[in-house]
């Protein structure tokens, strides 16, 4: 079913930056109108929240080569089950998606599995090895959102300056991870009083810093358009602002993981809490919220790395980078809003809007035409989150076993329903 009427909701509308009780209509896969007040008949939302569907940068899929750690299948159930619509997807898998043949290949499986969009972004260079730069234009032509190496960050200058510099010529968006490599190599922690107490091999801040700082006066170079895809620490803020004031094409993004966590839920060596970059020091968290408020940075994203339980369950140092969190995304981003500290819009303008934008897709609005990419939500109900129940195959999140507060009650793509909690609760 394409068409469909929801009445009685709470309308988060990101763009117009309002939340207004009204309704909304679909019709062929669209959204058709809106409006505020009531009107009789269709799907009556019982005063929940309705906002576009969740745009998620940076997603990993498994897809070629570790399957077993997370499929499209299942990312797909996860997304639809955390409000995603969207999951713009990163090429650092076992089998890099440098080429258009692998691109064509998991754009197919993609499209053949998962129950939300997919746009999948594309290696920046050969096997992510910093060496020689892809065939960006024919990785355009063959649907690739942008480009990145990941956290496979390329030491060499040049070779990076080439690239953004083709990039610039065919209008390409490149994704960089700002790190300097040197010092954050070998890095499980970020640097301070509390790393030296775990014996932990540690990073400083300033890494962050002195990587974005590098990507910038590139960017003012040769003019690409870029996107820091984690900025999480406050040393690195004054060099984004002053980026975006001198009008450098230049946007960032925060992981879920760094708005909610800080440097000490570490706590006894709990690897679920072991992420890349490390969780941070709670006067980084604060900032990041700061600057999410400001505009300095745009986007909220999951950053969903799944890991099996082998690679989680080893010394600390030894253990796997990553987290989940297509499923924990909106529950965790609620407790900004449950904290006062984001207003509903503004969490969806960065969840929703900002990303669609920023990667050029169709989505994120409310708007008449707009497609009916969309999330049914009671931002209130509490619950303990239990990680045996996530769809994803890896469980690795660090918010089991916490009190979470927001469920998704219903999620449409292109006004089909691909996730309804009332049937699966019936079930």
């Amino acid at each position: 079913m394409t068409n469909a009427l929801l009445r009685n909701a709470r309308l988060i509308d990101p763009e117009a930056g309002t939340e207004t009780l009204g309704w909304l209509r679909i019709e062929g896969g669209r959204i058709a109108e809106t409006g505020e007040g009531a009107r009789a008949g269709g799907i009556d939302c019982h005063g929940a929240c309705l906002a576009p569907g969740i745009v998620d940068i940076g997603v990993k899929v498994g897809e070629p080569g570790e399957r077993h750690k997370e499929s499209f299948r299942t990312a797909g159930r996860a997304a639809a089950a955390g409000g995603v619509t969207t999951m713009v997807t990163r090429p650092d898998t076992a089998t890099p998606i440098d080429t258009p043949e692998v691109l064509e290949f998991v754009t197919r499986r993609a499209q053949q599995d998962a129950s939300v969009k997919v746009r999948p972004m594309a290696a920046l260079t050969r096997a992510r090895q910093g060496r020689e730069m892809t065939e960006i234009g024919f990785l355009l032509d063959a649907g690739a959102v942008a480009f990145t190496d990941g956290d496979a960050v390329t030491t060499n200058t040049k070779v990076l300056s080439r690239c953004m510099t083709y990039a610039r010529s065919l209008g390409a968006l490149i994704v960089g991870h700002p790190q300097e490599p040197g010092l954050s190599d070998g890095a499980a922690v970020t640097s301070g009083k509390f790393a030296s107490l775990r014996g932990l091999p540690a990073v400083s801040p300033m890494a962050e810093r002195m990587g974005l700082e590098r990507d910038l006066a590139l960017v003012e170079m040769t003019g690409v358009r870029y996107h820091a895809d984690q900025i999480t620490t406050a040393m690195a803020l004054p060099a984004l602002a002053h980026a975006k004031a001198a009008g450098l094409d230049v946007t960032a993004g925060v992981s879920i993981h760094h708005l909610t966590l800080n440097a000490l839920d570490v706590g006894d060596y709990r690897t679920f809490f072991k992420v890349k970059p490390p969780l941070r020091d709670e006067e980084d968290r604060l900032a990041m919220v700061e600057a999410l408020r400001d505009g300095v940075i745009d986007v909220i994203c999951s950053m969903h790395t799944p890991q099996d339980e082998e690679s989680k369950r080893l010394p600390f140092e030894a253990a796997a980078a990553g987290a989940v969190g297509l499923e924990t995304l909106l529950p965790a981003a609620l407790r900004l809003y449950h904290a006062e500290a984001l207003e509903l819009p503004l969490l969806f303008r960065a969840l929703s809007l900002n990303p669609a934008r920023r990667f050029g897709l169709d989505g994120g609005r409310l708007a008449p035409g707009a497609p009916a990419d969309l999330v049914l939500f009671d931002p209130d109900v509490p619950y303990i989150l239990d990680r045996y129940a996530l769809n994803s195959k890896s469980r690795n999140t660090p918010f089991d076993g916490q009190r979470m507060q927001g469920r998704v009650l219903r999620t449409w793509v292109d006004g089909a329903v691909v996730y309804d909690r009332t049937s699966e609760m019936a079930a």
